[in-house]
């Protein structure tokens, strides 16, 4: 479907004054080129000029044929005919013909102009390129200025090679400059005066083509297109480094009868995209040129094959079925640097006279449009803004799809919540008709638009033609009827039959007729140059006619659709404009031009015009938003990005949503769903309280589902909580009661300072199903925290109250949006942080995340952190009882003691049994007793590592007992048992059988006898009235004859021992050792 819009694209149009009837036209580079009826003269005209002046005209070595020009390079090629022959021929530096050098040169393609020739100046250069085969059609690479030729069975790839008599790099800069339909031509005349170039092609590459006749051709980048009789094929040449060997396409067997004088074959219609277009019926093989070993090898693969066939059955006839138009069209996107070649965006255009189809061809092949024309056209232009096609009678355009692509290649951000672009397979439209006469050709040069028109051009060939094609018909009908009869098949008894042979169509040649030569008698032809308004100007008709469907219905999907393809319009003109400001700046560089007074001067109209477009921009996001904010549900999410887009305010936002006086519509779906992202996505934009209440009574209104979500928002803590608590409790007398809406209704409390009732509502629902509110809507308790690690969290004057009054739900309710993934770690520490309650909270809140947590990431981090506390503690906290100095504990008492945690928690251990020996009793303080019980825990437990906390430890004095302990512990924990007992034997030997008995088992049983036993015996030796050490000495002795072998015992009793001491233990072993 077409839509058709009366907006005029078109501003002016004058007259060029031609001398002669023009045959061919082309444009490019700023100038037209007029081969003249004849075909061998050429004329180029300026453009850019009032009146379209005469640039310069030179005469041509043969009847131009087709007349082409490449933006790079700036160089005609034209396919001649002369004597029966056809030739392809290059012009370059055509300009100089306009400063009166009537010299010129003629050479072959590869032999440079050398001597005399070239210190004489730079001249017009005409270069014969030889073919083995006669030229078709030709085309120019709008990105590189290779040049593709198309003869009968092949094409013909030449790269465009630049030899520069000063700098090759700087002329190479030129061939890479990124093509755009900026004025040039002044300049580039200065550029060449100064640093003239010289243009020659090089061979590269011969496609051989199978059952395909080109007709017509196109070349852009690594892309190549040629159109047959009735079908189009697109293949990507791309040249590899790899050595291996090249092998041409396998070519594919197909058996085709014969062309008959009296039948033809008829090919089904066909539709291939990317890889499945290698299933056409097309072998493309590559020949080979010699130039392999340098540029590496060329690779083919298939990207699109389109094949058409006449539904004669319908009414459709050969002519209606001839391809015209071929054009393979390169867009550039903003964020690509000027190195770059290879375009963003390629797309692939091709029509019928009833239809015409455009391609994407870049990030996988895609049909973007099919255009539907009300007329029979003769030929189409493809432009960045629009689709310009010429009947017989008449100028129309169409608008195009590819900023929609261009928009997505650019920006990956499109189709999200932030940005939104208009699809790509969104319906085209028509814009007003320009009726001229006898319309024949069409050209495109940036905003102008060239026509050539030739009226009462072939009516004298019309009768003749009518009699033809009568004799014709006359004669397939007898055949045909002569072919059913032989085959015992009656024509007249079948109807169908009868029909099918009324329909002449069997003598019809399967070739699109060659262009005809222009009447000589002709009168009546004009050339005409049509100016197309500028996108903005267009945008603006648009927004205005847009208005007459906003006034009948604004939910019309005709205005949506206006405004989409205005949007689509901004969107092309903001490409181009950035496109403009890198070329100015680079044209602006001290290296190319020295008067930088006209960059600047550019430079100031690009910013201005862009200024411009950007206002235009976020004016047409506003519109679509507004239009998708009350349109249906299912698009209604689109006004989310499209507002966000327009830089619009929330209050703005909200004064172009409310309800007209009169209307009974609420809110549209869009806005709410604007609205909903807006609260729920932790904005730091604040609402002034008339705004946040119109936001409370939007949503009590549309969706009191969601008042709970939208009182917690930050947005909204200008709220009169007088009022949002009415609703509220109206709210819950309506659905009832809730922990969220409580919990709610609780905050509000809080802000007019009635705690008593703010207590009664707190305490309608035990902590724990609290915590499963606060889990519902954790921004009752804290805002921030979506922006990633760095963000901002504050807590909410709830969660201070409940740091005051409830810290234990608190901490738990924290642990649970932790567990649940709503706050991270460091969100959480940034919480208790700013509550200031001495880290006592904090500490809490890490000690009840080690007894939740299953994370071990997390876990060894926690386990650290409080380890690191109670070293801390033990460090600055005096140990004796009675302290009232600057380290006084604090009044609040922990959430959990040591006793809590080794009973509740698996990583704190229960203690030694020769710990309670070494802690001393009721002797220090009980924060210093805490801390040290549950450091103490910390390293009994299984999960602390002890290298971890060894420099931490360092801290610690082992001139008391407590700290005796705890690097006693630590080096067991590392297994220094040795040590371990002569430090406990010198410090505290009455704990001594107690460690023992719980660290010297299974595999260090054997210290019992080789460390201990020998340690005891010398140290009693030395004290011997030491009862302690003689009492460790007789319970070592009962262990290690329960353990060892009578003679094993012998072996340990000290030489100067007395045996009287030792012979009831060995006695013992003995008797153990008989039963045994």
């Amino acid at each position: 479907m077409v839509h058709v819009y009366n907006c005029h694209p078109f501003s002016s149009q004058q007259i060029v004054q031609v001398e002669q009837e023009p045959g061919l036209i082309c444009c490019g580079g700023g100038a037209l080129f007029v081969v003249a009826t004849g075909g061998c003269k050429v004329e180029a005209y300026n453009l850019e000029k009032e009146g379209c002046p005469l640039i310069c005209r030179f005469a041509t070595m043969g009847t131009v044929k087709s007349i082409q020009h490449s933006r790079m390079g700036d160089y005609l090629v034209t396919i001649e005919g002369k004597n029966c022959a056809t030739y392809l021929r290059a012009y370059t530096n055509w300009r100089y013909q306009a400063e009166g050098k009537a010299r010129v040169g003629v050479r072959l393609l590869g032999h440079l102009l050398r001597g005399a020739s070239v210190r004489g100046g730079a001249q017009m250069e005409i270069i014969e390129i030889p073919l083995s085969e006669r030229p078709v059609a030709v085309a120019c690479c709008p990105v590189t200025g290779d040049l593709l030729v198309g003869c009968e069975n092949t094409l013909v790839l030449f790269t465009l090679r630049r030899q520069n008599q000063q700098s090759q790099n700087q002329s190479q800069q030129m061939v890479q400059s990124t093509w755009t339909n900026s004025q040039q031509s002044s300049s580039q005349s200065q550029i060449m005066d100064s640093n003239p170039n010289f243009l020659d092609f090089e061979r590269s590459v011969i496609l051989h083509l199978s059952q395909m006749k080109p007709k017509q051709v196109a070349l852009c980048g690594e892309y190549v297109a040629v159109q047959g009789e009735l079908e189009v094929l697109v293949v990507k040449l791309e040249t590899s480094s790899d050595p291996k060997t090249l092998e041409e396409s396998d070519t594919k067997k197909t058996d085709h009868l014969e062309d008959h004088v009296d039948f033809q074959i008829l090919p089904i219609h066909q539709e291939l995209l990317g890889d499945r277009a290698k299933d056409c019926d097309i072998a493309v093989s590559i020949e080979k040129t010699g130039l392999e070993d340098s540029k590496g090898q060329y690779t083919l693969s298939y990207v699109l094959f389109r094949r058409f066939t006449p539904d004669f059955f319908q009414g459709c006839s050969v002519e209606e079925t001839q391809l015209h138009s071929l054009q393979l069209y390169p867009l550039f996107t903003g964020n690509q640097s000027m190195s770059l070649q290879e375009p963003s965006c390629v797309f692939c255009f091709f029509s019928l006279p009833s239809a015409g189809y455009l391609y994407s061809l870049k990030g996988g092949v895609e049909l973007l449009s099919a255009y539907q024309y009300p007329e029979k056209v003769l030929k189409a232009v493809l432009t960045d803004y629009l689709l310009h096609v010429i009947t017989k009678s008449a100028l129309q355009c169409f608008t195009v799809r590819c900023a929609a692509v261009a928009a997505r290649i650019e920006d990956p951000y499109i189709d999200s919540t932030m940005k939104a672009c208009p699809p790509c397979s969104m319906e085209v439209c028509a814009l007003r008709i320009q009726l001229f006469i006898g319309l024949r050709s069409v050209c495109v040069y940036g905003h102008h638009v060239v026509l050539l028109s030739a009226a009462d051009a072939e009516t004298t060939e019309e009768p003749e033609r009518t009699t033809q094609r009568r004799g014709l018909e006359l004669k397939e009908h007898t055949l045909l009827t002569g072919i059913l009869l032989a085959v015992g098949i009656d024509p007249a008894t079948t109807p169908a039959l009868e029909s099918l042979l009324s329909r002449p169509f069997l003598s019809r040649k399967w070739t699109i007729s060659s262009p005809k030569e222009t009447s000589t008698a002709g009168h009546g032809w004009n050339l005409y140059v049509v100016d197309t308004v500028s996108p903005l100007t267009l945008y603006q008709e648009m927004v205005e006619y847009s208005q007459r469907y906003a006034e009948t219905n604004p939910q019309a999907q005709s205005l949506r659709h206006l405004l989409s393809e205005a949007h689509l319009l901004l969107r092309t003109s903001l490409l181009q404009t950035s496109e403009q400001q890198r070329i100015i700046e680079e044209d602006s560089s001290p290296s190319l031009q020295a008067d930088t007074e006209g960059p600047s001067v550019k430079q100031a109209a690009v910013r201005t015009d862009s200024t411009e477009l950007e206002e235009a921009f976020k004016q047409n996001c506003a519109q679509l938003g507004d239009c998708f904010s009350r349109g249906s549900q299912r698009e209604c999410h689109l006004a989310l990005p499209y507002y966000r887009m327009s830089g619009l305010s929330v209050t703005e936002l909200m004064a172009r949503n409310r309800p007209l006086a009169g209307r009974p519509q609420s809110y549209g779906p869009g806005f709410l769903f604007y609205l909903k992202h807006y609260l729920f996505e932790e904005t730091e934009q604040v609402l002034s309280q008339e705004a946040a209440d119109e936001v409370i009574d939007i949503f009590s209104q549309s969706e009191p589902s969601q008042l709970v979500s939208v009182c917690a928002s930050p947005s909204l803590i200008n709220t009169s909580p007088a009022k949002t608590l009415q609703i509220l409790q109206h709210l819950e007398n309506t659905a009832g009661v809730s922990v969220p809406l409580t919990t709610t209704m609780a905050t509000m409390m809080l802000r007019l300072e009635d705690l008593p009732e703010y207590t009664r509502l707190m305490e309608r629902h035990a902590e724990m199903v609290l915590v499963y509110g606060f889990i519902e809507e954790p921004r009752l308790l804290l805002h921030g925290g979506d922006g990633g690690q760095h963000a901002h969290v504050r807590p909410t004057a709830l969660t201070r109250q409940l740091a005051k009054s409830q810290p234990g739900l608190l901490v738990a309710a924290v642990v649970a949006l932790h567990e649940n993934n709503k706050v991270q770690l460091q969100h959480a520490d940034h919480i208790f942080k700013e509550l200031d309650c001495e880290n006592c909270l904090q500490v809490d809140f890490w000690e009840a995340m080690l007894m939740a947590s299953s994370q071990e990431t997390i876990i060894q981090e926690l386990l650290f952190r409080v380890a690191s506390v109670y070293i801390d503690r033990l460090t600055n906290t005096p140990s004796e009882t009675h302290t009232n100095g600057p380290h006084a504990p604090s009044k609040r008492r922990p959430l959990k003691s040591a006793d809590d945690l080794i009973n509740s928690c698996s990583h704190y251990g229960a203690l030694y049994p020769w710990l309670i020996v070494l802690n001393p009793a009721h002797t220090t303080s009980s924060q210093h007793q805490e801390a040290l019980y549950k450091l103490q825990s910390l390293l009994c437990g299984p999960s602390l590592s002890v290298g971890s906390v060894m420099p931490l430890m360092e801290r610690l004095s082992d001139e008391t007992l407590w700290g005796f302990s705890l690097h006693l512990l630590c080096a067991t924990r590392r297994g220094q048992y040795d040590s371990s007992i002569e430090k406990l034997l010198d410090r505290c030997p009455q704990a001594i059988i107690a460690y023992a008995n719980h660290h010297l088992q299974d595999s260090h049983m054997v210290l019992w006898w080789q460390k201990l036993l020998p340690e005891l015996c010398n140290r009693t030796r030395v004290a011997a009235d030491n009862s302690i050490l003689l009492a460790a000495l007789k319970e070592t002795l009962v262990v290690v004859a329960m353990e060892t072998s009578p003679t094993e015992f012998l072996e340990l009793m000290p030489e100067d021992g007395t045996a009287s001491y030792f012979l009831p233990y060995l006695l013992t072993c003995s008797q153990r050792h008989l039963l045994a």
